[in-house]
């Protein structure tokens, strides 16, 4: 099997996550689902982890305690999770699981309160051992933590790190398009682009197997047709429904990691903790120039991958690989100009001198296509 990109190869191998015991979808789905999951994983307690907006300013978490406390499985609820999951806000949960009786962890909300559950039980299994704590996601947003094995959050120094284990990926898993119907619009359609990311760079990523990059040609169908509708109508839970399995499609849940991180998302965690941008408006930034500049430098076999996309979204090709390429870069930059999502770094004052080590990091050392990752970000501020 080839070490640098096995998705053609007619053997390989390919497992669920460990620990999921099944993903409920549907509007309404969870006043049903979670007392399900609920029994299905033994639990008795239930820690809800969110964050302060929605705990605040909306009813979602409300539901879901109700759901709890009708079957006398409430314990508490901890919603000091800040964007970007900072240790802080870690650790404090970890004490609140601790002291509140729980034995499972109900994250609501978006990536950060899914990765900061996971970092939670991450840390908790460090301190205590024992088997590891569990946990059911129920996410408002598109950015698909539930479908993974990491956590992503921030240290102390404010950089975006990392715990993984096979273990950390939530057992269950409620998609309820109502409970989304509360999101942001901004946060709601960016978080879109960011499964879109998702969907794009499995397409060269590495070990990859072919039945997941077909499903992200799904996916990015129906991100493309469904994220222009929601916007269009924010009431329309048929979309919203459809964007939740778009997502889920997107970084399809499996057994241990995926490769490397492709360059967008190597990006986006270059951005997102340090200067403060959500990681939805990161993939916004950096999503459509990094397919254009994998038109010059991906093998053959990505950019067939990628040139793909044009049939399944019923483009017409260009007559060449790169051509291709290049017009599915200007489709997403397209996508997200009309989603009015189009900003620029000098909006979240990235300084210009960062440049040079935003891009050796993100390249992970690799210096080969430094100086065009560079010029890319550079195309990014809004003014020369």
């Amino acid at each position: 099997m080839s070490e640098q990109n096995p998705s053609t190869e007619l053997s390989g191998y390919y497992a669920w996550t460990q620990t999921l015991q099944g993903v409920y979808y549907g509007p309404g789905s969870v006043s049903t689902a979670l007392p399900k999951l609920l029994d299905t994983l033994g639990a008795s307690k239930a820690l809800v982890v969110t964050g302060n907006s929605l705990y605040t300013k909306t009813d979602v978490v409300k539901k879901v305690e109700g759901i709890l406390r009708e079957q006398n499985r409430y314990a508490a609820t901890f919603y000091n999770i800040g964007e970007h999951s900072p240790i802080s806000g870690i650790r404090a949960g970890a004490d609140e699981f601790k002291k509140s009786g729980a034995d499972i962890i109900v994250s609501v909300g978006g990536g950060s309160p899914i990765d900061a559950s996971k970092a939670i039980i991450y840390f908790l299994h460090e301190q205590l051992g024992g088997e590891f704590l569990r946990q059911i996601a129920i996410p408002t947003t598109l950015s698909a933590a539930e479908n993974s094995v990491g956590a992503g959050y921030t240290d102390e120094a404010g950089q975006k790190t990392a715990v993984s284990s096979p273990h950390l990926a939530p057992s269950g898993v409620i998609l309820d398009a109502e409970l989304t119907l509360a999101t942001p619009e901004r946060l709601w359609l960016s978080t879109g682009i960011r499964a879109l990311d998702h969907a794009v760079e499995n397409l060269y990523r590495p070990f990859v197997i072919p039945p997941l990059k077909y499903l992200c040609y799904g996916a990015i169908v129906d991100l493309f047709k469904y994220l222009p509708q929601s916007k269009a109508d924010p009431n329309d839970i048929h979309a919203r429904q459809k964007l939740q399995v778009a997502a889920w499609m997107s970084l399809w849940p499996r057994e241990g990691q995926y490769s490397a991180l492709g360059l967008s998302h190597a990006l986006g965690h270059r951005l997102g903790a340090t200067y403060g941008i959500p990681h939805g408006i990161t993939s916004c930034l950096t999503l459509a120039p990094t397919v254009n500049l994998k038109a010059k430098v991906a093998s053959e076999e990505d950019k067939q991958w990628l040139s793909g996309t044009l049939h399944q979204l019923k483009q017409t090709p260009t007559g060449s690989l790169e051509g291709d390429v290049v017009k599915f870069s200007s489709l997403i930059n397209e996508l997200v100009n009309n989603l009015g999502l189009k900003t620029s770094l000098d909006r979240y004052d990235v300084p210009r001198e960062d440049l040079p080590t935003i891009a050796e990091r993100a390249l992970g050392g690799r210096n080969e296509n430094h100086g065009d990752v560079v010029a890319f970000l550079e195309a990014l501020y809004s003014s020369p």
